[in-house]
């Protein structure tokens, strides 16, 4: 299964290629930001990720009312997360 989670830009790793560090859970990783490159998320910024991608912009209550939804999903959820910590963008 794919979730979409919410995760908060960490910094800004590459402004050029589009990537910046987020962080979903606990677990950080770099992602592409690219399809909001007409307005970047900055640091603090919270965004929902979906295969390694910043697919939205979203507020900070969004974002806790989503995570709290998608933990209530049990095993879907802690593997959503073990597929985020073992996946990387090359």
């Amino acid at each position: 299964m794919c979730l979409g989670i919410p995760g908060q830009i960490v910094e800004v790793v590459d402004a050029d290629n589009h990537l910046a560090m987020v962080d979903v859970s606990g677990v950080q990783r770099t992602i592409s930001v690219r399809l909001l490159e007409k307005d970047p998320p900055q640091p603090g910024d919270w965004v929902l990720v979906h295969v390694g991608f910043a697919m939205a912009r979203i507020d900070e209550a969004e974002a806790m009312l989503t995570l709290a939804a998608v933990e209530k999903l049990g095993e879907a959820y802690r593997e959503e997360i073990e597929a985020f910590d073992s996946s990387a963008i090359v």
